[in-house]
């Protein structure tokens, strides 16, 4: 299995650009966040949906590389739908 990491950046409300990284660690992802380069990783408690797209995007493309078992997508799918049963998870 590969690294289990993801990374992205995003952009919040305010202008500040943020480092999200997404961590796998005995079956569970957390999220953490920070803004520059040498500043702690800080953990995101509630991770919003478009931090979960993201990870789902990352794993989606790794999987036909075999650094994720297709079962992963799976995973994070179940784990979006239970986080927002009001949101259209396809």
């Amino acid at each position: 299995m590969a690294k289990s990491e993801i990374g992205w950046r995003k952009v919040t409300e305010e202008g500040v650009k943020m480092q999200i990284n997404a961590r796998l660690r005995g079956g569970e992802w957390t999220f953490l966040e920070r803004e520059k380069r040498f500043d702690q990783w800080e953990v995101i408690k509630d991770p919003a949906l478009e931090d979960w797209q993201e990870l789902l995007d990352g794993v989606r493309r790794r999987i036909p590389r075999g650094l994720y078992p297709p079962t992963e997508e799976k995973k994070i799918l179940q784990r979006m739908r239970e986080l927002f049963p009001d949101e259209d998870i396809s």
